[in-house]
C-alpha cells in the first residue's frame, strides 16, 4: 500500500510541476513567459529576469524554470539590440551597451502596467539579471519603489564607475571617443544605485558574483556591501568563479525569491 501512495505522491509532484512557455510580443518587446501550467491565468507573484550582454532571453530559460517551479510567473523580455532584436554593435565605445540598459529601463513599467491590468500579477514584483541584467536590476531599485526583492548576478550597482572604466579603456586603446560622452549619459548617475542607496528602503537585495570576474568587476560588488554594514537586508555571496553562472547559483536565486516573495 506505502508502495502505490509513493508513487501516487510522485505523480501528484510531477503534475504540479509542469510549466507552460509563452511567446509573447509586448509593443515592440519579444518576451518569454514562464509560468505554472494550472496557474496560467491566475494573479501570480511576478519576477522579470534580465539577460546579459549580447545574450538573449533564451539563455535565461533554465532560471526561469527553476523560479517557476516554486509558482513565479517568470518573464524573460529581450534587451533592445539582442536576441530577436539584434542590431549591430555600434563602432562607438559603449553605445550599443547603454542604450541597451536604458532601453530596459524605460520598458520595465510597460511590462509591468500589462500584467497588472491583464490581471495576472499584483503587488509582488521581483525583479533579476545577470552581468547587463543585475546592472539594469540595481538600476531600477533606485526609481521603482514597487519592487518587493531583487537579484543581481554578476552585475553591479555602481554603473558610474564602470562607466568611468570604459572611458578609461576606450581612451587607453586610442579609440574614438565623443566629447560630450559624460553629457550623452547624464541619466547614468541617477540611477546608480551606489550614489543613492537609501532608495534600496530595507528591501531584500540578492547580489552573487565570482572572485575571479573581470568583465563586471568583482571589487565593485564587494566595496558597495562593505560601504553598508548595517544593511541586514542585503545578501552577498562570492565564490571562486569567473563571469559564468552554474545551477548551482540558479538555485540560490531561487531561494532567496522564494524566501522573500509570497507565493
Amino acid at each position: 500500500m506505502d508502495f502505490f501512495l509513493s508513487i501516487t505522491y510522485a505523480l501528484v509532484e510531477v503534475e504540479k510541476m509542469k510549466l507552460t512557455i509563452r511567446k509573447r510580443t509586448l509593443g515592440t518587446i519579444p518576451l518569454l513567459e514562464v509560468v505554472p501550467k494550472e496557474k496560467r491565468n491566475q494573479t501570480l507573484p511576478l519576477i522579470i529576469y534580465y539577460h546579459g550582454w549580447q545574450s538573449a532571453k533564451e539563455l535565461n530559460l533554465t532560471q526561469a524554470r527553476h523560479l517557476a517551479h516554486e509558482g513565479f510567473r517568470v518573464i524573460l523580455p529581450d534587451a533592445a539590440n539582442h536576441g530577436e532584436r539584434k542590431q549591430p554593435i555600434s563602432k562607438i565605445p559603449s553605445l550599443t551597451f547603454w542604450q541597451s540598459i536604458h532601453t530596459n529601463l524605460m520598458e520595465f513599467g510597460y511590462i509591468l502596467h500589462h500584467f497588472q491590468k491583464m490581471g495576472l500579477a499584483g503587488d509582488e514584483i521581483g525583479v533579476g539579471g545577470i552581468s547587463m541584467g543585475g546592472i539594469t536590476t540595481c538600476a531600477l531599485l533606485t526609481h521603482h519603489p514597487e519592487i518587493k526583492a531583487a537579484a543581481c548576478v554578476m552585475g553591479s550597482p555602481k554603473p558610474l564607475a564602470y562607466r568611468e572604466r570604459i572611458v578609461h579603456h576606450a581612451t587607453t586603446a586610442g579609440r574614438y571617443f565623443p566629447d560630450d560622452y559624460r553629457d550623452l549619459l547624464d541619466w547614468v548617475p541617477k540611477y546608480d544605485l551606489s550614489l543613492h542607496p537609501e532608495t534600496i528602503a530595507g528591501r531584500p537585495l540578492f547580489f552573487w558574483h565570482g572572485q575571479q570576474d573581470h568583465v563586471v568587476p568583482y571589487d565593485d560588488v564587494v566595496e558597495f556591501v562593505e560601504e553598508h554594514p548595517e544593511k541586514a537586508n542585503i545578501q552577498f555571496i562570492d565564490e571562486n568563479e569567473g563571469h559564468l553562472v552554474k545551477v548551482e547559483t540558479m538555485e540560490k536565486v531561487v531561494t532567496f525569491f522564494t524566501a522573500h516573495l509570497r507565493t
